[in-house]
């Protein structure tokens, strides 16, 4: 089995500021597809028994998913080598490499920059590629300062073409037998580093960034798989090459089998920005009948599409009133009549590219060796009585 510690992300409770969390309470309850008197079916295909509680501390319930923004004691919480300890008094964050003014700046001086906020769905690249590992996602609001303005003012010379994010944990790595400290590391082209949505981020849904977060900062990302949002800040380096790492170059590097004319090429890429994805999050009933809900993220979603047993797919109704350009979509259908017994559920996302969320079939998805973007369609199962 691979070292589940090499792996993705996110969070654990806090308690949030009084007027917001008023808010985070009022949504949960506003939840679009909740009815009057409804009660959950539980799916028959529960997770397995999680064998690293360290590592995966926390993981999404789908049938427990009750609002758009994730609670953060409900948020999955993943970590790749130690959780560090981090006192804000003495943490700083340097930027230095090639720039022409090196930073080094206090949790004070980046809260006294500009506040930006993104609503922002983060799921791990390897959700749903273990049958223990399927709760690895969540939707939050991220605040912070945008990390554009600070790589301009440090002044990235013209050499500079990638950016390098350190986080404060580390754990001993072993390569070719050679045994070294690695800090938790991920990089980006400086033209993805500057996009403005970036955030150096100190606050979730409206909370200070609790500690299984990446308290005291955070890289957030949008668009991008978790394992680009590197938390616990330590450093930001502008280098001349491309930067190659555990988490870059031989962790989360997707093997797949390629056609080229009739002959079997192997591709090696490497994991980034979120693919095309949904989920059938639980099967509610009540007086008026049986209901199915999901979500579906990673693009712009133009539809959703649910298949039960073998039948046809049909299309699902997407909820409009809270929307947000990087965060999933919550999607219902109304299960009509369905006969007792054992059904399977399985959803599709379509992007407004005309791209669909591949089948387990599919090439891209059944030639892949590996676990990470597994954004295959999910399948659940579910006995009506």
């Amino acid at each position: 089995m691979p070292d589940l510690q090499r792996r993705e992300f996110i969070v654990q409770g806090s308690a949030a500021l009084a007027g917001i969390a008023g808010l985070y309470a009022s949504l949960a309850h506003a939840f679009p597809t909740r009815r009057p008197g409804e009660e959950v079916v539980p799916w028959l295909d529960q997770p397995a028994e999680n064998p690293d509680p360290v590592g995966i501390q926390t993981q999404l319930v789908w049938e427990d998913m009750d609002s758009w923004i994730t609670p953060n004691d409900k948020f999955f919480s993943i970590s790749h080598f130690n959780r560090p300890t981090i006192d804000e008094k003495t943490w700083s964050l340097e930027i230095g490499g090639l720039v022409k003014k090196p930073l080094k700046m206090t949790l004070a001086d980046i809260k006294a920059r500009p506040r930006q906020e993104v609503v922002f769905t983060v799921e791990c690249s390897g959700n749903h590629g273990f049958p223990f590992f399927t709760g690895g996602i969540g939707n939050a609001r991220w605040a912070g300062t945008p990390l554009a303005p600070i790589l301009q003012e440090a002044g990235v010379l013209e050499k500079g073409i990638e950016v390098v994010f350190f986080g404060t944990d580390k754990g001993e790595v072993t390569i070719r037998d050679i045994k070294m400290h690695q800090n938790f590391a991920r990089s980006m082209s400086l033209a993805d580093a500057m996009n403005p949505d970036n955030l150096l981020c100190y606050e979730m849904n409206g909370a200070t960034l609790p500690a299984p977060n990446g308290f005291p900062l955070r890289l957030i990302t949008p668009g991008w798989y978790g394992i680009a949002n590197v938390k616990w800040l330590k450093s930001i380096e502008v280098r001349d090459t491309r930067f190659m790492s555990l988490l870059m170059g031989r962790d989360y590097v997707t093997i797949r089998e390629e056609e080229h004319n009739g002959e079997t090429v192997w591709a090696e890429t490497s994991v980034g920005r979120a693919l095309l994805k949904s989920a059938p999050a639980k099967v509610t009933r009540n007086d008026s009948g049986h209901r199915i809900v999901g979500a579906a993220w990673g693009a712009p979603i133009a539809r959703v599409e649910v298949k039960i047993d073998q039948g046809p797919w049909m299309p699902a109704i997407i909820d409009h009133s809270e929307e947000a350009e990087y965060a999933w979509k919550i999607w219902s259908l109304d299960w009509e009549n369905p006969s007792p017994g054992e059904h399977t559920v399985t959803s599709r996302a379509i992007s407004t590219a005309g791209q669909i969320q591949p089948a387990m079939d599919d090439p891209l998805i059944a030639k892949k060796h590996t676990y990470w973007e597994s954004n295959g369609q999910v399948t659940r199962r579910i006995r009506i009585v």
